[in-house]
């Protein structure tokens, strides 16, 4: 068995770049910068910035062009790639990227980084051939999801149910 899965959430460094290839597909590049943030021996507050190059193709490189900017949070997901090429001084060149195949935009609506809220959906290029957009409305089967008409548990009817303890789940 064969993964190759790739999940960041971060901030856009620079606005999307678009464009259309000869055969007429949109192709959308930007990066996302990660941080890790940590404590050392000393108890100095350490901070290391990764940056991950982000390749969206066709409908959902137009999506990311037209919602996404530089400083916008958001979810990527997707499946790395590494690309070569021989450059003008005859030396090969690598570079790895994330080809998308699933973008939530995290900011709030009308937030500074732009974008929707993660409850308005995601969008999605699942199968990796045309990315469609991702109705959270709509289940795996692509039907509409019923909505209970249940109330959700308040706190005290919650309490009357049995208390699960870490101890008793069976790792």
């Amino acid at each position: 068995m064969n993964l190759n899965k790739a999940m960041v959430i971060g901030n856009l460094t620079r606005d999307p770049e678009v464009k259309s290839i000869p055969s007429g597909a949109t192709v959308t590049q930007f990066a996302v910068a990660t941080n890790l943030v940590w404590n050392d021996n000393q108890g100095q507050r350490q901070e290391k910035v990764e940056f991950h190059n982000i390749v969206a193709w066709r409908k959902l490189g137009e999506i990311c062009g037209q919602y996404l900017k530089k400083g916008s949070k958001v979810y990527i997901e997707g499946r790395l790639q590494t690309r070569d090429w021989t450059g003008n001084d005859g030396v090969k060149r690598y570079k790895t990227e994330i080809v998308a195949e699933n973008m939530i935009m995290l900011d709030r609506a009308g937030s500074q980084g732009g974008g929707g809220t993660s409850s308005q959906g995601g969008f999605s290029g699942e199968g990796g051939e045309q990315p469609s957009y991702q109705d959270p409305g709509q289940s795996a089967s692509g039907s509409q999801e019923t909505q209970s008409s249940e109330q959700p548990q308040t706190d005290n009817e919650a309490s009357d149910e049995e208390e699960i303890k870490v101890e008793n789940i069976p790792f």
